[in-house]
């Protein structure tokens, strides 16, 4: 017996509820710009480059280390930021990446007026950088544009298409997050000529290692990607996009349509019920577009507008995609929002200067940029109201949001988001001052007297409790020069400074054999 219409009609609407997470999850093929086509070689250099810390100055930051999978492609170290008052512990604080200590080129500290002369925080948190091949910009303000600038030559080396390889240049000169002050390409250049690729790196991906196995330098790595051995900021920029465009993070249950009967409800709740979907659009769960949403008054961070100077950017910042947000442990661009939950919780909250008494958090709507609404007619635009989700919807929508959305691949860190162990990772090593040879907390003539009693003992050598201390010149031996590079930053005309750490420091040399058990002076 037919079926009356009205059911028939009831049957495919549910069936297409069913599908539609499927239907909408295909992912776009990655663009590739034709000035940069995709290799296998170019791949694994960018993969290396990505995930090395001797691309900083001070061989403790890799591009990798803000922008780890098991996170979401963000980063799980949380430092603060003290925000534009310049004071810790106020409202306006973010949560950042922390970077490395202010030094000079020569690696000498300088006293920072926020963070003395600690590691520096980025006044952004991380921004993932899984699911951002089919973004027109990069960054939160959108500064790395379509258009890449070859930042040695100032010619455009990509029309179009470029936001990855724009994004991959500026963190390596930055003096907040990778580069002592006044680091230019030549510098970085001239070190990657002579360090070994993930020299301090363990646990080295396949794909990795079997490159790396025969002691392949980086000059050789680049001549097997682009043709040639010479290391240029293009070049590094060209492989590190080009390995960023392959992480794709395209199976998740969305995608392979084994969503749970809640993790379903969920979608569909979001489909159906709010404004969510407006920005973030499947099945990127992101438009790529900008948006003051209100987490901070706009004076806070200027966001886009300091790139567009469009006065309708004020505090906007770029839509994340919802990808893998379950593993993110900072939130926004403010860092601060912690998960799902919370996320929801902000948007439930009320218009500034109310306070919603149980999460804290509120609006501040005064900038607050219209919700988009394709088609709607004049004056019908949803407001920020309309995105307020009843409690009974959460365990529903947390349930697609953090784990519907997640692929096991960048939880678990497999190919293709696998990586190396990084050093920063591994226990702290015993910090000390360069020079100190007597481990007495300062240098002084005594430490070159140690040295000549190392060399030349009568009649039994001293205990060195740290033989990187009494490595004055930092070349990995205990020799002669040690004594007199010593004196030199003592009685020098003009005085030689010593490598670091000049300061309380664990040594940033670590291709050596020498060891540090025991310092007594620092912390």
């Amino acid at each position: 017996m037919r079926r009356p219409a009205s059911c028939e009609a009831l049957l495919v609407l549910l069936f297409c509820l069913v599908c539609s997470a499927a239907a909408d999850g295909q992912l776009a093929p990655v663009p590739y710009p034709a000035e940069n086509p995709p290799t296998e070689e170019k791949r694994v250099l960018g993969k290396i480059l990505f995930w090395d810390e001797q691309l900083s100055s001070d061989d403790t930051v890799a591009c990798g280390t803000c922008h780890q999978a098991g996170v979401g492609g963000s980063d799980p170290r949380l430092g603060t930021h003290p925000g534009p008052d310049g004071l810790f512990g106020t409202s306006d604080d973010i949560i950042g990446s922390p970077g490395i200590a202010r030094a000079d080129l020569d690696g000498i500290p300088l006293l920072d007026p926020l963070f003395g002369f600690e590691v520096q925080v980025t006044n952004r948190s991380s921004q993932p950088v899984i699911g951002s091949q089919w973004a027109p910009e990069m960054f939160w303000d959108g500064r790395a544009s379509s258009t890449f600038i070859d930042p040695q030559t100032g010619l455009v080396s990509i029309a179009s298409g470029g936001a990855l390889e724009s994004q991959a240049v500026a963190p390596l000169l930055s003096d907040v997050e990778m580069a002592f002050e006044g680091r230019t390409w030549a510098d970085l250049v001239t070190k990657m000529e002579t360090v070994a690729p993930l020299a301090l790196g363990t646990d080295l991906p396949a794909d990795v290692a079997a490159i790396l196995v025969g002691g392949t330098d980086y000059p050789e790595l680049f001549a097997a990607a682009f043709g040639s051995p010479g290391i240029t900021a293009e070049r590094i920029a060209f492989a590190i996009a080009t390995y960023e465009r392959t992480l794709v993070p395209d199976q998740t249950p969305f995608d392979l349509g084994t969503l749970t009967p809640q993790q379903q409800t969920g979608f569909n709740i979001l489909t159906n019920n709010t404004v969510c979907f407006n920005c973030h659009i499947p099945p990127l769960f992101s438009d790529n577009e900008f948006y003051n949403i209100g987490l901070r008054p706009s004076a806070d961070d200027l966001g886009r507008f300091n790139v567009t100077g469009d006065i309708e950017h004020r505090g906007s910042f770029k839509t994340p995609t919802l990808r893998n947000v379950g593993l993110r442990p900072a939130q926004m661009h403010v860092g601060w929002v912690t998960d799902v939950q919370d996320a929801i919780d902000f948007y439930n909250a009320p218009a500034w200067p109310s306070v919603d008494p149980v999460t804290g958090h509120t609006q501040f709507t005064a900038e607050q940029s219209p919700i988009p609404a394709p088609g709607a007619p004049p004056g019908t635009a949803p407001s920020y109201n309309d995105i307020f989700m009843p409690t009974q919807f959460h365990p529903a929508v947390i349930a697609f949001l953090a784990n519907g959305l997640t692929d096991p691949r960048v939880a678990n860190e497999t190919f293709p988001f696998d990586r190396p162990t990084l050093q920063s990772e591994l226990p702290n090593p015993v910090q000390f001052v360069r020079g100190d040879c007597n481990t007495d907390g300062a240098n002084n003539i005594a430490d070159a007297v140690t040295v000549l009693n190392v060399l030349f003992p009568a009649p039994t050598p001293p205990t060195m409790g740290c033989e990187d201390a009494c490595d004055g010149n930092d070349d990995g031996a205990i020799d002669i020069a040690d004594a007199i590079a010593v004196l030199s930053s003592l009685f020098g005309f003009p005085a030689i400074p010593l490598p670091a750490p000049t300061s309380c420091g664990p040594d940033p040399t670590t291709a050596e054999t020498l060891e540090c058990s025991i310092y007594p002076n620092c912390p």
